[in-house]
């Protein structure tokens, strides 16, 4: 990716952070950029291609900034780095935080924007899907419960990140609070870290 569309993508996710999805204008996002927005429009054609990948370098950067540290992929098993990753969404740094917050302003926008819905459904399955590949690999590992559903506990605790989130950053729940409580959900979902069956 070229450092202006780069430069772009973060101007658009922080000012999305900040201002919401409905009622952004380009020139808001060229602005922050410190672009013009013929510029936007020559490397994204439109708002609705600036959103879509902007949405889209969300993603990609949650990716990135929740992979867990190559020592414990390499040392730890799949239990251990699925905790990691989630516990990873509950950061405090500006990256994560402006993340976070912009995931939520394209959550609430996509409620009336279909199109932003669609992308938000397979950015989300995806996800989903991630976790719960490493849930059938603890289960396979014998760190949590073979009987839990897989399906269904990768969505409870993409939701639970999720949910935290929201909350520790509207700042319902201290950080370290939504942290024990996403422990907690994990090991509710999959049973006591130090059992194997």
């Amino acid at each position: 990716m070229s450092e202006r569309r780069l430069q772009i993508l973060e101007a658009a996710t922080r000012t999305i952070a900040r201002s919401g999805v409905r009622g952004l204008r380009v020139e808001e996002i060229a602005a922050a950029a410190g672009v013009s927005t013929g510029l936007i429009y020559y490397h994204f054609g439109g708002r609705a291609e600036l959103l879509r990948r902007t949405l889209d370098f969300i993603g990609e950067r949650a990716e990135r900034c929740t992979a867990p540290d190559p020592e414990t992929v390499r040392t730890a098993g799949p239990r251990a780095q699925l905790e990691e990753m989630l516990l990873r969404e509950l950061q405090d740094t500006p990256e994560l935080v402006e993340n976070s917050t912009a995931w939520g302003e394209f959550q609430s926008s996509a409620v009336f924007d279909t199109g932003l819905r669609e992308q938000l459904r397979e950015a989300t399955r995806q996800w989903t899907d991630d976790v719960a590949d490493l849930v059938r690999e603890a289960q396979a590992a014998g760190t949590a419960d073979r009987n839990a559903p897989v399906a269904d506990a990768a969505e409870r605790l993409t939701a639970l990140v999720e949910g935290l989130s929201t909350r520790w950053l509207s700042g319902s729940v201290p950080l370290e609070r939504a942290r024990e409580l996403l422990r907690g959900g994990i090991e509710r979902e999959l049973g006591p870290a130090a059992e194997a069956d």
